[in-house]
């Protein structure tokens, strides 16, 4: 039986917790003391006279707090700890001595069989001296949980889990078995060291001790009372339903629990509990449905804490799940290696592994949980950074190619360009021509939002490695978008050769072309006769083979897989390499994503573009778009129509392309041509409606998010988007890019049927916004780094708990990896080989260059 004194230690320790305020038990401590020193008195074994004077002691102070001020209470407290020791102490003798002695060899106590007077002033002088008092406790929250020494696995398993380590199976750990572990690898768990990063998804804090008086509907709270009743009823369905009555003297509340008989053997009348959950409604009183519960006199792990919710599968349980963690945690946390040098956790202000895991699964307080998640956090981003250095390490030590051309040649090609390039073009050239002199393989992400003119930096390129003697490939991600590359090669050729420059030639391959026309690239790949090829997925099949391919480039590059993109590297011998993107990205973003690349900026836009006029309309304005659409072609513009779908659906309410293209040649633009064009269309109905647009002799195309990309129609000038609250800011203005290519006016329209908060603030910002890299920090800051980058790359890492929006963690994470590669690129020195494990764990296999 548990000692009344170690149950008032509990019950004083939560009144400390709640500020000396005297609401946690029935009635008030000086209720409690009536109840709680009858049963003690009746409890003492062969009623010892020191354990009679510490009881009576305590009895008189307990009698006192209800009236004394908070800072007597504080006191009275700290003489009755210091009692309740003494006590304990003296409790732990008498176990000690044989029944009938005690301690000292002195007889025991005759027995009494009335209480001694309980008056608070009665007997004051009868008490032992009273110790120093210790010093005053902080309120904080419920103790944290004691380390367990045994590890949480039977006993004749530990030599086996032990020699395993963090790589044990988690079908060893006791209370799991393998029915469980079939449940957990749902979760992705297999191994200890998987259930140790089996993160919360969230966590509830339970600390909020409350008298029932005061309870409210709604509230995250827990309760400490006596138990007054249990019992449990049948349903018509046959469900059983346990309730208990709950009392602390304030109040009385209903908790309920639903098919779990076995409550009736753990909880029982008289027992004091504590019991956290929401506050529910019933009969206008409040209830506690299926509330976490534990009895009072244990450490707590389910309630009065900042509780963890876990990730579930069917047949486990939170309860479980926090059982299992806990056992784990409190084993194996202190065993984990930390693998990131101290130099680093201590110049960033980190904690060690051990803490950041423990306190993550069972925090003590909300500062420490955030500290963890963030060390945590940094530890994804940093692995990231070190395999993308590494990547970049070992692609520039292969051996490479110093290419070799006519400088002055090159100057005449820019010259004969229909325009002038801009200085961030300039710039972006120049480190391209840089990297292909230098002799070391060149992987430069070229990065700038439509219009901006990455297909002539990369032209230029190609056409200096032309001049150098060599070939050059271009894939893109579509049809429509090789195309039109295609075409704007040819013509700038065609100015090189009027102006008396040496011509390339360049081929188009996709899978369009066939039959002898496909044979024929072939052949000229091979035998060096075409210069530049420009393609889709077609330039990798087995059968293209390259003479001598020494320049990559690779559009739209997060739309490839890693293995497509090495499968055009190695058509050469390690070629340079220019990945382009017309997804504007945060640059602290894009060195965090794209670590194993130098980075190129087109940050500005060619003269003479005016910014694209947006606005966004109601659906009751529809009309007035129409009729400006209308006066646009009139002045012989043209114009786009977006819809999201391509047919109805009766889930989704949005537009679809091909009703609303009826709908409006019928109804709003019967006198107009209309175009119309979607993804399940066959390439060559795509290209005959993108040719005919081009050329003019479609006024209004309507089309699916296709357009996106690979359209540009200098005299389109306005485009209307359907269901414009349906995307996000980036496809949104990559739909506005497709306007606003020459010198006229443009305007986006937007569409949207009914918003949401956070589509009108989607909405309001690019009425506002024509900065591209401005909007994709804006639209990473409101939709995360999931959406925002949308399908994950073959290849990336999962990143659990790092936000791509915490500009300031990529940071820190990058500095500390290059700091780490000057000291050890290879992860060679003994102090490192942890980290080097876990930087591979991390991706899973050898790293993959983007």
């Amino acid at each position: 039986m548990a000692s009344p004194f170690t149950q008032l230690q509990k019950i004083l320790k939560h009144e400390i917790q709640d500020g000396y305020r005297n609401r946690i038990v029935i009635g008030g401590i000086g209720r409690f003391a009536d109840h709680w020193y009858r049963q003690a008195r009746a409890s003492l074994r062969e009623h010892d006279p020191d354990l009679l004077l510490l009881l009576e002691a305590i009895y008189a102070d307990l009698r006192r707090y209800e009236a004394a001020g908070i800072e007597e209470r504080r006191l009275l407290i700290e003489g009755i700890e210091a009692r309740i020791q003494e006590a304990l102490r003296r409790e732990r003798e008498l176990r000690a001595s044989p029944p009938g002695l005690a301690a000292k060899g002195e007889p025991a106590a005759p027995p009494s069989s009335e209480p001694l007077p309980a008056s608070p002033v009665e007997k004051p002088q009868e008490a032992p001296a009273r110790p120093a008092p210790p010093s005053r406790p902080e309120r904080t929250a419920p103790a944290r949980p004691r380390s367990r020494g045994a590890p949480p696995v039977p006993p004749r398993l530990a030599a086996k889990v032990e020699a395993l380590g963090l790589d044990a199976p988690v079908h060893l750990i006791h209370g799991v078995g393998r029915e469980r572990a079939q449940r957990l690898a749902r979760l992705g768990v297999q191994t200890i060291r998987d259930l140790l990063y089996l993160l919360p998804r969230r966590y509830v804090d339970f600390r909020a001790l409350k008298p029932i008086h005061r309870l409210r509907i709604g509230e995250e709270v827990t309760v400490i009372g006596e138990v007054m009743d249990i019992g449990s009823k049948q349903t018509g369905n046959g469900l059983t339903v346990i309730k208990a009555l709950l009392t602390d003297g304030s109040g009385v509340i209903e908790c309920t629990w639903f098919n779990q008989p076995y409550l009736l053997d753990r909880i029982k009348p008289g027992q004091f509990i504590v019991v956290s959950g929401r506050v529910d409604e019933f009969l206008g009183r409040p209830v506690f449905r299926s509330p976490e519960w534990e009895p009072a006199d244990r450490e707590l792990l389910h309630t009065a804490r900042i509780v963890p919710i876990y990730p579930l599968t069917e047949g486990l349980t939170q309860r479980l799940m926090r059982s299992i963690l806990k056992r784990v945690v409190d084993y194996w946390a202190d065993r984990v290696e930390d693998p990131i040098p101290a130099w680093i956790r201590e110049a960033y202000g980190f904690p060690d592994l051990p803490t950041a895991l423990k306190q993550v699964h069972f925090p003590e307080d909300w500062e420490p949980l955030e500290k963890a998640r963030r060390r945590l956090a940094f530890d994804e981003v940093f692995y990231l950074q070190i395999g993308l250095l590494e990547v970049r390490r070992r692609w520039r030590s292969v051996p490479g190619r110093a290419l070799v051309f006519n400088e002055a040649a090159l100057e005449r090609a820019v010259e004969a360009l229909p325009f002038t390039l801009t200085g961030a073009q300039r710039r972006a050239l120049d480190q391209i021509l840089t990297d292909i002199r230098s002799g070391v393989p060149m992987n430069r992400l070229l990065q700038g939002e439509v219009g901006s003119g990455k297909t002539v930096v990369a032209a230029l390129a190609a056409y200096a490695v032309f001049l150098a003697g060599a070939q050059s490939a271009i894939m893109a991600p579509t049809e429509i978008l090789a195309e039109q590359h295609y075409r704007t090669l040819i013509a700038l050729a065609e100015r090189w050769a009027g102006a008396g420059l040496p011509t390339p030639t360049i081929r188009l391959l996709t899978s369009g072309v066939s039959g002898a026309e496909r044979a024929q690239v072939y052949g000229e790949l091979a035998e060096g006769m075409c210069h530049l090829v420009v393609g889709t997925h077609a330039l990798i099949q087995e059968e293209v083979a390259f003479q001598d391919l020494a320049f990559v480039v690779i559009d739209e590059q997060q739309r490839f897989g890693v293995l497509q993109r090495a499968a055009l590297r190695g058509k050469g011998y390690n070629p340079h390499v220019l990945v382009m993107t017309a997804t504007p990205i945060p640059r602290t973003l894009a060195l965090t994503l794209y670590g194993d690349l130098d980075l190129s900026v087109l940050d500005e836009m060619p003269p003479g573009r005016r910014p694209v006029l947006t606005r966004w309309l109601m659906p009751e304005e529809r009309e007035r778009a129409y009729a400006f659409i209308r006066r646009q072609v009139e002045q012989g513009r043209q114009a786009y129509i977006i819809c999201p779908l391509v047919e109805g659906s009766d889930k989704i309410e949005a537009k679809a392309a091909v009703e609303e293209y009826e709908r409006l040649q019928r109804e709003v633009f019967p006198d107009l041509r209309l175009g119309l064009i979607h993804g399940r269309m066959k390439s060559e109905e795509k290209e005959a409606i993108m040719n005919a647009f081009a050329r003019g002799e479609i006024q209004i195309l309507v089309a699916t998010p296709v357009v996106e990309v690979g359209v540009d129609v200098p005299n389109a000038t306005v485009i209307l988007i359907e269901g414009a609250d349906r995307f996000g800011l980036a496809q949104l203005h990559q739909f506005r890019g497709r306007v606003g290519r020459s010198s006229y006016q443009s305007y986006c329209l937007l569409l949207a049927e009914s918003p949401s908060e956070s589509a009108i603030e989607r909405l309001r910002a690019i009425e506002t916004i024509y900065d591209g890299f401005q909007l994709a920090q804006k639209d990473l800051e409101m939709r995360g780094p999931g959406d925002f980058l949308g399908t994950r790359q073959s290849g990336f890492p999962e990143m659990r708990l790092a936000d791509l929006t915490d500009l300031r963690l990529l940071e820190i994470a990058r500095e500390a990896a290059e700091r780490l590669a000057g000291r050890d690129p290879e992860l060679q020195a003994p102090e490192h080989r942890r980290l080097a494990e876990a930087v591979s764990r991390f991706w899973r296999g050898p790293v993959e260059p983007s």
